[in-house]
């Protein structure tokens, strides 16, 4: 049966999401639904989506697999790309499988969000607001997200200020490992690949120091880093990616949008290959999605995790503590 603290939880979730949704109308943006059960799933080389299977019983169809959504946002791309369409919001189910911990569960509430004609500074503003008006609503005392602006600080500079490392000078897996060793982080024996060397450094020293004081930004991600989002026009060694951090727990991740449709082929043929080395299932390109971003105006959008800022406004210490039925339940 549910505790106290997680039926008051639900109660604040109702709260939460009638702000949220007041902020959205107020701000043009039309609230969408797109489908949790997808023919093909996303390519993220760490995510493993959950797999089903569609067996027809009324004679139209063949059977094929199916998935679960790890995010809505190829649907909602394919939106985007719709002439005219308007600012879009969406809050649904999400599901990634294994992921268990003080701040995952496999299936968990997203908010998505994209506006058309924009790029990642408009969506950072409009994510400030929502969160501001949202605490207004659940805990007007609480002073997380309204007490300031939020800081908006690059990838570099938050490496360099928690570690002294500079990854304009250290821009190669090798020398960021050898860099990284000699500060006492462990990246594992033999490890070359920048990215993995990154993600050892910045777990361990860079993220669970962001957003104290008050909520970080981090933004301007290594461009290898970004599969789906736009180079920065005046330097392409970084991404116009963003991550929301307060805390110390990440909240959201987003960017400016890709709108090359080449490019963005060839990105994702990338990561079906890492899939493969990493020993994962390597799915088809989704034709759809491709065929769409090569029409989409110039965009932005951003993926929030809601049970998290539900967590935070309730000063809650676990995922579970929100959730009336969280996967402990089950595993």
């Amino acid at each position: 049966m549910p505790t106290d603290r997680q039926w008051s939880a639900a109660r604040a979730r109702m709260t939460m999401y009638s702000a949220l949704r007041r902020f959205f109308e107020g701000q043009g943006y039309l609230e969408v639904e797109t489908p949790t059960l997808i023919p093909t799933p996303g390519m993220e080389p760490h995510l493993d989506p959950f797999e089903t299977a569609f067996v027809p019983q009324t004679g139209v169809g063949e059977e094929r697999p199916l998935w679960l959504h790890t995010s809505p946002e190829y649907a909602m791309k394919r939106l985007l790309a719709d002439p005219g369409c308007p600012p879009l919001f969406q809050v649904c189910k999400t599901y990634r499988n294994g992921e268990v911990s003080r701040t995952h569960n496999p299936e968990f509430t997203m908010l998505e969000f994209y506006r058309p004609r924009a790029d990642y500074h408009a969506i950072m503003d409009d994510l400030e607001g929502a969160l501001v008006a949202m605490e207004a609503a659940v805990a007007p005392g609480r002073a997380l997200f309204g007490a300031q602006r939020f800081e908006r600080l690059t990838v570099r500079d938050a490496v360099l200020r928690h570690t002294g490392l500079d990854l304009h000078v250290c821009s190669t897996g090798p020398t960021l490992a050898a860099s990284a060793r000699a500060i006492g982080v462990h990246v594992g024996e033999g490890s070359t690949s920048f990215d993995d060397v990154f993600f050892h450094l910045f777990l361990e020293r860079v993220e669970r120091k962001l957003g104290f004081g008050r909520p970080c930004f981090l933004i301007e991600y290594p461009a290898s880093m970004a599969a789906l989002a736009r180079l920065k026009p005046d330097d392409s060694r970084v991404a116009e990616r963003v991550e929301l951090y307060a805390d110390g727990v990440e909240l959201a991740n987003g960017f400016s949008e890709l709108v090359d449709a080449k490019e963005q082929r060839a990105r994702l043929l990338e990561e079906q290959a890492l899939r493969r080395s990493l020993g994962r299932p390597a799915f088809a390109l989704d034709e759809r999605f491709l065929e769409a971003v090569g029409r989409m105006p110039p965009s932005a959008g951003i993926a929030v995790g809601l049970d998290r800022v539900l967590m935070l406004l309730v000063g809650a210490k676990e995922l579970q503590d929100v959730l009336l039925f969280p996967a402990h339940d089950f595993v």
